[in-house]
């Protein structure tokens, strides 16, 4: 019996029923067939030597297109070699990442693993990719499943929570099987370039009530090449580390008085408030009305709207005359309350609120890191409030707006759809269905693309996730749009229709930068703490000489700089020029000017750019004009 197969180009061929993604490969070209990884058939994930039994479409994977299957094969590498070296270690997850991947492991023997020890694993793995282990496809029962890994209480518990009528599959490479529903490289021969990069502490399936396991890192390539450059971008990564340059430029601070309560420095504040007035002008032209509202409210408010039921582990509270208050963990119930307090017709909407507002969370105290991850922080909210027929052009209008703010900072970026999550959610499944519809059409609208996140919504609605992609070619998760059917519900808040008839508004939660925090942590590493100029907090650093004979002059046009609204300081310390000149370029000051005898004399600048080692020569109104029309156009 014969199967009929449908490539990319719409072309068909028959082949016998079993026949796997590799024969057919290599019925086309035998050096297509070795280059494959693995397929999708009928847009389900395959393993080449999979047997395929019916009709189908196929797309064949190569190496280019297989990050994410390097990775997830080379997890099971590091657990394979693991249970080699530990044979009493169990084993939590091991998936595929952004940038790699991971597995939680407990060795056994209250062994902890160290930094030290990935060499070790490293060289077992070795061995293993030299035995050219195949990754074999196994479906079994759940009984059989339960009955294979009895030894293992975490795969055992994974278990336990699937159907009782489950075909689980297994994956095993030797002696090593794992629960795993794939695909996977063809053998562990394609494994050849990965290296472990470090080793820390995580939570069973991320919970603190949950016993710790250990989390070994690690990364995988299908070339050698691509594995050192990778290595080399880490590299350049822990120089840019926001911690080690916000202490260098002195921009920020944490205290031993306030773990993860961020102390904003002079130069800091100055970056700080550059981003502000930026998303306020731009807010103020896109028709927003600014407000600011309290940073606690009273524990009423939160069983509204569901926080006290849903997010309660993350508040912190209080009494007040009595009465239980909580700082807000989110802005959210503050607008809404803001929208109650007018009356509204349908001509008002729809009406967009912003609030650069406050919040604070408990996270746990080994999460907090920096700016990236802290207990309080400015999240750049707006609520929009809408007619139903108003919300795929509401999104797509922020899906414009959105894409501006990220091209300001050279920052790229895609969409995931973040749909219900499986508990802890609020409303009915038929409006999350059509909520998820209209996300889903306004991104189609406007050509964008989006990956699906299932289960990854907020408790009160489906959102798009925006993940910037940096400098160092790291993924953030900061922009959101978060589409709410169900708390103007439940804060009963209405508009007037054209018909005079009271109806429910829909609501959008969305913010650009996500938090201001970690927004700026991003652009400090992103930049490498070289900020553009009209976000750097000393734009220009005025170097005289000798003080006795230019010094007077260097005042002079720091006054005049100063009233042009040009950010600059003079160094006038009793040190060598040289030496002044080389601390200018360390603290990444965008232009240094050196005053002599000669600019003096001519009236002229002599001026260093940052990052260059050539000079230039402007009048003193030149470059007042060109540097005031730099920061104008929001430029370098």
């Amino acid at each position: 019996m014969n199967i009929k197969i449908t490539f990319l180009d719409g072309s068909t061929k028959e082949y016998p029923k079993g026949t796997n993604a590799y024969e057919i490969a290599k019925s086309i070209s035998p050096s297509l067939a070795k280059k494959c990884v693995y397929a999708l058939v009928n847009e389900e994930d395959y393993d080449l030597y999979r047997p395929i039994n019916d009709d189908a479409s196929l797309i064949l994977k190569m190496a280019e297109d297989a990050f994410e299957v390097f990775n997830h094969s080379c997890s099971h590498l590091l657990a394979s070699a693991v249970k080699r070296l530990y044979p009493k270690a169990t084993f939590g997850v091991g998936p595929a990442i952004e940038e790699g991947f991971y597995y939680d492991i407990n060795p056994g023997d209250d062994i902890k693993f160290t930094d030290g020890d990935l060499e070790y694993i490293e060289k077992e793995m070795n061995r293993i990719v030299n035995e050219n282990q195949p990754f074999e496809r196994i479906e079994v029962s759940k009984s059989k499943a339960l009955e294979k890994f009895k030894n293992d209480k975490y795969k055992i518990e994974i278990i336990n929570e699937l159907p009782e009528d489950s075909i689980i599959t297994l994956y095993q490479n030797g002696d090593f099987i794992d629960l795993c529903r794939g695909p996977h490289v063809p053998s562990t021969k394609f494994l050849k370039h990965f290296k472990l990069l470090n080793v820390s502490g995580a939570y069973w399936r991320g919970d603190s009530r949950n016993e710790q396991l250990q989390r070994i890192y690690g990364v995988c390539f299908p070339t050698a090449e691509e594995l050192k450059n990778h290595l080399e971008i880490l590299k350049e990564r822990e120089k840019r580390d926001h911690r080690k340059l916000g202490k260098e430029l002195e921009l920020f601070m944490i205290s031993e008085y306030g773990p993860g309560f961020p102390f904003w420095l002079p130069k800091g504040m100055i970056l700080r408030r550059q981003l502000e007035n930026f998303w306020y002008q731009k807010h103020i032209e896109e028709g927003y009305h600014l407000i600011q509202t309290p940073i606690m409210l009273n524990k009423e408010l939160w069983e509204i709207s569901g926080h006290w039921k849903n997010y309660r582990e993350n508040m912190y509270t209080s009494k007040i005359d009595e009465r239980e208050f909580a700082v807000k963990p989110m802005n959210c119930p503050g607008g809404i309350l803001v929208y109650k307090n007018f009356l509204h017709s349908y001509k008002d909407l729809p009406l967009r609120i912003g609030e650069l507002g406050l919040v604070h969370r408990h996270e746990a105290s080994g999460a907090l890191t920096g700016l990236f991850r802290v207990r309080n922080f400015t999240q750049d909210d707006a609520h929009i409030f809408m007619r139903e027929d108003q919300i795929v052009p509401e999104i797509t209008n922020l899906l414009r707006l959105f894409d501006e703010f990220y091209r300001i900072f050279n920052l790229d970026y895609h969409i995931e759809l973040s749909t219900r999550p499986e508990e802890k959610y609020i409303g009915d499944i038929p409006t999350w269905e059509k909520a998820e519809a209209a996300l889903a059409e306004a991104c189609r609208s406007v050509g964008r693309e989006y990956k699906l996140n299932p289960g990854d919504g907020a408790f009160y609605g489906p959102k798009l996730d925006f993940k910037l992609k940096d400098s160092m070619n790291r993924i953030w998760q900061c922009g959101t749009i978060q589409l709410d059917m169900f708390l103007p519900e439940r804060f009963d808040i209405t508009y007037i229709d054209k018909d005079g008839k009271r109806r429910r508004p829909t609501m959008l939660h969305r913010a650009i930068f996500g938090s201001l925090e970690r927004f700026i942590g991003i652009l400090i590493e992103h930049y490498g703490g070289a900020f553009p100029l009209w976000l750097a907090p000393v734009q220009v650093k005025l170097i005289p000489v000798n003080n006795e004979y230019h010094l007077e002059f260097v005042n002079k046009l720091h006054e005049k700089f100063m009233k042009a609204g040009i950010r600059v300081e003079i160094d006038d310390r009793d040190e060598k020029l040289g030496y002044k000149i080389r601390e200018a370029q360390t603290k990444k000051i965008p232009y240094q000017l050196v005053i002599g005898d000669k600019e003096v004399s001519e009236n002229i600048l002599t001026i260093r750019k940052y990052g260059s080692k050539d000079t230039f020569v402007m009048s003193i109104d030149e470059f007042i004009n060109f540097t005031c029309e730099q920061v104008k156009n929001l430029r370098s």
